[in-house]
């Protein structure tokens, strides 16, 4: 047998492999409802510039996004533990009672750059230290 009518039998076997997981996998997307709905997937598509009748490709996106927004927060929850046990390792006197989790912001900006999403943020400032009161509240 020739070398080369083996490797072309063995590719063309892996290409029929191949194409029978992609059929499966696309007849598992129509079977399959994500969390970002069909037509908040479709109205962002379209805004971009892009349009397929395809319900499937749809879907393909909405699942793509899923796991992207799925492995964003984990990362995010990662940072937030970092740095809550820092806080509590440079405090041991004053140990937490309250054990929540408090999300923020810079740990969800770390948890984005590490997959190529730089976010900035608007800094807040205070003309006084009552900005943001009850307007009744406030001594003049």
């Amino acid at each position: 047998m020739n070398h080369a009518n083996s490797n072309t039998q063995q590719s063309t076997e892996g290409r029929h492999e191949d194409d029978g997981a992609i059929t499966e996998f696309l007849a598992n997307l129509m079977e399959y409802t994500p969390t970002i709905p069909d037509e908040l997937v479709e109205h962002y598509l379209a805004k971009s510039g892009f349009q397929c009748p395809d319900v499937r490709l749809v879907r393909l996106v909405a699942v793509a996004t899923q796991k992207f927004v799925s492995e964003v927060a984990s990362d995010a929850l990662q940072q937030c533990k970092a740095r809550q046990a820092a806080v509590v390792k440079d405090k041991r006197e004053k140990q937490q009672k309250d054990k929540r989790l408090i999300l923020t912001m810079e740990d969800l900006s770390k948890a984005l750059r590490e997959h190529g999403v730089n976010v900035k943020h608007q800094e807040y400032f205070a003309d006084s230290p009552s900005t943001g009161t009850d307007p009744s509240a406030r001594e003049e």
